[in-house]
Parts: C-alpha cells; structure tokens; sequence
C-alpha cells in the first residue's frame, strides 16, 4: 500500500468549532472515532438551540401572539430549508420525526397496511440496521407479508444477482440502506433504484449513514422515500426527516393522532391536516429542527467535496496504519465505503479491545452495532469499530493504532 498524501485542511480551525473535541477524559484528551453513533455538535448549533429556548420559545402553528409567529417561522423555513439540502422544492414531501427509526416505522405502518398482504414480499438485505428490520418485521406479522433478505458476500456488498432474483419474488418494497454503519459500505442505490422502478418496486433508502458524507439528492435519485437522523450529521438528537413522494404520501393513512395532523375533530369523525402536518402528531421537536437547519447549514460551509477528501484520506490512513498490526481482520472491504473501519484483532473479543481504547482517551465502538444477523452472516460476535468524521485528524488515527497495537499484545 502506498502512502496517503494528507489533504490540505485547516482542521485546528475546525476543530476549534467542536467544543467536544476538547473532552478531558482519564489524563488525556479524547480522540472521538464514534461517529457513526452520534457526530459532535458545532458552536453554531448549540448557540442557535440555546437561542431558541432564550428568546423565540413559544409553541408553533396557530398561535396568534409574536413569539409563536417567531417560532413557526423559524421551524418551517428550517423545512424549507432542510427540503432544499435534499434537492426538494416541496416542502409538503419533508416530513419531521425523532429519527430514521420512526421514520421507518412510520413508512412500515402507514404504507405497509395500505399495500402488503400474504404473498408480498418486503426486500431488505443481511446489512440492514436493526431499525430496517424490525418495523418490516411487525408490519409483516400483521398483514402476512414476508421478508425477503437478499445476501452480502464476505467483502460486505450486496450480492446484486440475488437482489434481482428478489424483485422478481413478489417484492412490494425496498427498504435498504444506503451507507451500512458496520462495514461503511456504499451500496449502488442509483442501480437498485432505477430496476426496482422497471419492477414497479418503490423503494425506502435509510440514510442515516450517508448525509454526513456526501450530498444527496432525493429527486436525482429518484428514491421513493428517503430518511435521516439529525444526530449523525452534527445537529441535536431525538429529531429526523422523512422525504416521501408527494403521491405517496398523500395516498398514505396518519399514523399518529392528535395535534396539528388535524384538521377538524368530531366525535363522528375528524378530517386531517395537509401534508406534511398530516403525519406530525403532537407538539414537535422544534429545537431539533432548527438545530438542524443550523448543522446542515455548518457542513455546507465547510463544503461536501473538503468532507469527502479530508475523509478519504483518514480512511486510508487508518487502513494503512492497522493493517500493519499483526493479528488485523478487517470486517467490510467493499470497494465504495464511507470513513468507517471495522475490524477483529485475533481472537479477541471487540469489547476488551475497547475497554483498553477507552482508558487510553480513544473513543471507538464495539459489538454488534444493531446489525446481529450481519455479525450471524459472518460467524463473528461483533466488531471493533472506528468512525471518522471530517474533524478527526491523522494523530488520531495515529492513537489508534498505537492502542490497537498495545491491546493486541496484552490480549493476544
């Protein structure tokens, strides 16, 4: 393997956006590679959630007095503004939730009731994220569909061939994801999506792991539905998106009552709100979303192609520096992945590896990251696993495989 030349990127500028990165932790400084879990948050998003809560905390929609106006105001042009991030003018087809997860459930239950019966498949993968799994799951316990699971070879990407057998199975939907969080790899929607389309197959991306990389462009791809989670792409938890087809969703049931997804309430019936209130129950997450719009908007000034090339870079340097470890298995070499390494050091269980990664600042992943019938596929109980975001750094890495190596000999 030859030497990564490092790019050129003012990361102590960067850095100094995180406040984080700067986490006393044991007698150190923490070298966060954990971010296919949750990203740190910039200043910028933190100053304009606490702004929100010191001067413009008031309920959204219907309110009458001048904060209200201010509140709803900022909420729906960070939809307006989130929609465009996505390549979507209509802001009806943006959807907000608590995350991919309720997202998913929500396209499960709603469309999933109107459209699955026995004999239909749902078409998942063996990567698939727990959250991509279950809610198909209960939804075809209900309606009798079932899941058809299309195979990952040993390097981590989808066995195309049987992905085609599988729309010619009776497939009603493909729910897939588009970056796996185990193996980083970068699955060819584009191609699963333009032969599922030639099946009449609609399909469901889960996103989660790829926002933070590389811009997506819903209407380009021409997905059918499409979900993220604030959280990994460097905004607050416990808020989402879901991009559906305006005639999709519109054709869907509400999968929740109450709150703004009404329009009128009797007792002998209630008439629902227009999109995309119709599926946003309750009073929403209205902090997370302008949150959001606020990290969307730091990661466009930073720039997708200095992520990417910043990024590349730390993945085939941590590749380079771990490999040189006696005892490395890397789980997931696909030949289009995200910043993500997952890796075995012999036979030793990815918890006590971490546990020694953890007393020396480096902050890593281990177990089955919510993918066990991917770690049952490879006949292995979980992994380590390190997560680059653009704000890690070569001396990071340079830690981890410094640790790696000293776990590697206390263990082994």
């Amino acid at each position: 393997m030859h030497p990564v030349t490092a790019p050129t990127i003012d990361l102590n500028t960067l850095r100094a956006d995180f406040p984080a990165l700067s986490t006393p932790v044991y007698d150190t400084t923490v070298a966060y590679l954990d971010n296919a879990a949750t990203a740190q948050k910039p200043r910028a998003v933190l100053d304009r959630i606490s702004m929100y809560y010191e001067m413009e905390n008031a309920n959204v929609h219907r309110g009458v007095h001048l904060m209200s106006q201010v509140a709803t105001n900022a909420y729906e042009g960070a939809r307006a503004d989130i929609g465009a991030f996505l390549g979507v003018e209509d802001v009806g087809e943006i959807v907000f939730t608590r995350g991919t997860t309720e997202a998913i459930n929500l396209v499960a239950s709603s469309w999933g009731r109107m459209h699955l019966h026995p004999g239909a498949n749902v078409v998942v993968t063996e990567m698939e994220h727990h959250s991509n799994i279950v809610p198909w799951q209960l939804i075809c316990q209900e309606t009798g569909a079932s899941l058809r699971v299309v195979r990952v070879t040993d390097d981590g990407e989808i066995d195309y061939e049987d992905y085609e057998r599988a729309l010619a199975e009776g497939a009603a939907i493909v729910s897939v994801v588009h970056v796996s969080n185990t193996l980083g790899t970068i699955n060819p929607v584009e191609r699963m999506i333009g032969d599922a389309h030639r099946m009449g197959v609609p399909v469901l991306l889960d996103g989660a792991q790829a926002v933070p990389h590389a811009a997506v462009d819903v209407k380009a791809l021409d997905c059918d539905f499409y979900c993220f989670s604030s959280h990994k792409l460097f905004g607050p938890t416990g808020v989402g998106v879901l991009y559906g087809k305006r005639e999709l969703l519109e054709s869907m049931p509400p999968w929740q009552g109450g709150g703004d997804m009404i329009e009128e309430v009797d007792f002998g019936g209630t008439t629902y709100n227009h999109l995309p209130h119709k599926f946003e129950a309750g009073t929403p997450h209205i902090a997370g979303v302008i949150g959001l719009a606020a990290a969307i908007e730091y990661v466009q000034s930073v720039g997708y192609e200095t992520i990417q090339r910043q990024e590349a870079d730390l993945l085939a340097y941590a590749t380079e520096q771990l490999a040189a470890i006696p005892g490395i298995r890397f789980v997931g070499t696909a030949r289009r992945k995200a910043a993500v390494v997952s890796f075995l050091v012999g036979d030793t269980h990815p918890y006590d590896v971490g546990s020694i990664l953890d007393r020396l600042g480096i902050a890593v992943r281990t177990g089955h990251h919510c993918t066990q019938p991917l770690m049952k596929r490879l006949g292995i109980p979980g992994t380590v696993r390190a997560s680059m975001a653009f704000y890690n750094t070569r001396s990071e890495i340079d830690r981890l495989a410094s640790g790696v190596r000293r776990a590697a000999d206390m263990l082994q």
